[in-house]
């Protein structure tokens, strides 16, 4: 048989055992042949409604079945520098303007960046709002009419330096961060070869300068960062690297320092001995680690390296320069190529194969997420964080991320609670209704008296009382039994009901003039005939139960915080100011979430009427 005849018959069985080819037989035929099952089924995929909630529903239940490998859930996530941020995808977004007239500098906050061209011309784009009344792109007047020579982003402010050298800070300025020091003021009042500008930086409500003449000037929040020099280093330092509160220097001499007060308890105080006796051609920080490059391209770093950052991979060539991100660091090697290590999460050390292929890097400007690579040509690369597609929440986390995550845990407390309510429900339904008499009067009562519980109030106090001697898992299971074990009565009425009316059947009879078991006939007999209802049963109640545990979720009941479900991500709706401000908090797990349970109950109805006999009558 050919492969197309092959194909025709393939489509010809699926139609006829399926669908029911209704062009080949007629009425009387079709009739004749087609099974219960076959019947209900060729009614519900005619039924648009149904046939749309159906694949809505199996769409969402792969993204959640499937996404959690995509986006894998850290429990113990939270980063300060990304709160409340809304849906983004723009954070690297150059404008072409910037790109076209020639990039001179560019700097990076953890969501924004900030240029200036060869004019001496600013320009910035991402999400510059860092508060709720902060926003970095409302850029001074007289910055914007400054001829802007050197930038720097921090965490919540921006600093420039004009030719004039002139310096300016706007942004968050309440904790001290345009206060500069005595000092500096002197120097720039004095100007020329006293305050020819080589370096600027900022960090976490603290910034820095070096000037040619080996001076260093820190000014910002005291309170949170070390901004003190030790005398007997002034007038030596080369360059400065700052992590979030603390920095280190590079000397005049080729070795590296710690020119703090804090070297009692910080962790970079201590020199690593792998840099004794050997000069250092450049150095770097992150967040919490500091690195250096020896003159014979030895990287070393030390510090709190958390995430990676002293995993220095294999190099292809000798490291000229080196960045610091957040938790990564970027190198630039001597033969043109660029490497990136330690902190992955935002694909931060995912240098592109266009930057590798170039060979002609010139500048690199790394931020905490993002890179910025600048080519000979001009040509712009960037890779790190674009943003975040349904924002992030109080905690910096990725909405998508919990979404995703939350979803599996709904659904799944749901099935599993409708399984468990499915079983008891058709063991009690099914003994009641086949054996009457005092049995049925047994379980119909207790069935009243559970079905009499107040259902919230109870699993409230059961989830209370119980709940906090139990860690989130157990919870977990806790909140599926509780479901499952209050769920049952309504399946054991139906199933009672639909037993009660087959057990008169004759083929019933026939089953127990042959000498089968009561039980055999009940589970093996009866049951099968009631199988459809129990389907239709079942998708409702999956229906009600992820409803009811995200009921006890958003009233703090369920499924404690951090494991994400799509009840406990509303619980922030119950804050007017999350309502206000930021409404994807609550807008995108309440959609996804209504969406489904809305699709879960289109396909019991479309099940149910597919079962209604009067509905298949022509």
């Amino acid at each position: 048989m050919s492969n197309k005849k092959k194909k025709f018959f393939l489509v010809r069985w699926f139609k006829r055992c399926v669908l029911g080819d209704r062009a080949e037989l007629s009425t009387e035929e079709e009739e004749r042949i087609q099974t219960p099952m076959r019947a209900m089924l060729s009614s519900f995929v005619h039924k648009p409604l149904a046939m749309i909630g159906l694949f809505v529903f199996l769409a969402i239940f792969v993204f959640v079945l499937v996404g959690p490998r995509f986006w894998p859930l850290d429990l113990s996530e939270q980063d300060a520098t990304l709160t409340n941020l809304p849906p983004s995808s723009d954070m690297m977004n150059v404008p072409e303007e910037l790109l076209e007239t020639g990039i001179a500098d560019i700097a990076s906050g953890n969501t924004y960046g900030i240029g200036i061209d060869v004019n001496g011309k600013l320009y910035i784009w991402g999400h510059t709002r860092v508060t709720d009344k902060i926003d970095m792109a409302d850029i001074p007047q007289e910055v914007l009419d400054a001829d802007i020579v050197h930038i720097a982003a921090g965490t919540d402010h921006c600093v420039a330096v004009a030719a004039d050298g002139q310096v300016y800070v706007w942004g968050n300025t309440r904790l001290k961060q345009d206060q500069f020091s005595n000092d500096m003021e002197k120097a720039m009042e004095k100007g020329g070869e006293d305050w020819e500008v080589i370096q600027l930086e900022a960090s976490n409500q603290f910034s820095a300068i070096v000037t040619s003449d080996g001076n260093l000037y820190l000014w910002g929040n005291g309170n949170m960062a070390d901004i003190k020099l030790r005398s007997k280093y002034e007038g030596e330092i080369a360059k400065v690297a700052l992590t979030e509160n603390e920095y280190i220097c590079l000397l005049t001499d080729g070795t590296v320092a710690y020119t703090g007060y804090k070297d009692k308890n910080s962790p970079f105080a201590k020199i690593p001995s792998e840099l004794k006796g050997k000069t250092v051609v450049d150095i770097a920080a992150t967040g919490k680690s500091v690195a250096a490059v020896t003159e014979d391209g030895e990287i070393v770093v030390w510090g709190n390296a958390l995430k990676g950052e002293a995993d220095v991979p294999e190099l292809s060539a000798k490291p000229v320069k080196l960045y610091g991100g957040r938790y990564h660091y970027t190198a630039l090697l001597e033969n043109g190529d660029v490497v990136s290590w330690g902190d992955n999460k935002y694909g931060q050390i995912d240098v592109p194969e266009a930057v590798h292929a170039a060979d002609d890097v010139q500048n690199i400007y790394v931020s905490n997420y993002q890179n910025y690579a600048v080519a000979a040509d001009g040509e712009l690369y960037t890779w790190g964080l674009k943003g975040f597609v349904l924002g992030t929440d109080s905690l910096g986390r990725d909405m998508l991320t919990r979404i995703v995550n939350g979803g599996r845990v709904t659904m799944t407390v749901g099935a599993i609670s409708v399984v468990i309510a499915t079983i008891l429900g058709v063991l009690f339904g099914g003994l009641a209704g086949y054996f009457g008499g005092k049995l049925d009067i047994l379980i119909m009562r207790i069935a009243e008296i559970v079905g009499g519980l107040p259902f919230i109030p109870f699993a409230m106090i059961l989830s209370a009382v119980i709940g906090t001697r139990l860690d989130p898992t157990q919870r977990m299971y806790l909140i599926m039994v509780v479901l499952g074990v209050l769920s049952w009565v309504p399946t054991c009425r139906l199933v009672r009901a639909q037993i009660l009316a087959q057990r008169e059947m004759e083929y019933v009879t026939a089953a127990k003039a042959m000498g089968i078991r009561e039980g055999t006939i009940v589970f093996r007999h009866i049951l099968p005939n009631v199988v459809s209802l129990l389907i239709v049963s079942m998708t409702l109640d999956f229906a009600t139960c992820m409803l009811t545990e995200s009921t006890l979720s958003y009233l703090g009941f369920g499924i404690p915080l951090p494991t994400p479900t799509w009840g406990n991500l509303l619980n922030g709706a119950n804050n007017s100011i999350v309502i206000q401000q930021y409404w994807w908090q609550w807008v995108f797990p309440a959609a996804i979430f209504g969406v489904c349970t809305i699709c879960i109950n289109l396909i019991g109805d479309g099940l149910r009427d597919a079962l209604d006999p009067k509905a298949l009558e022509r």
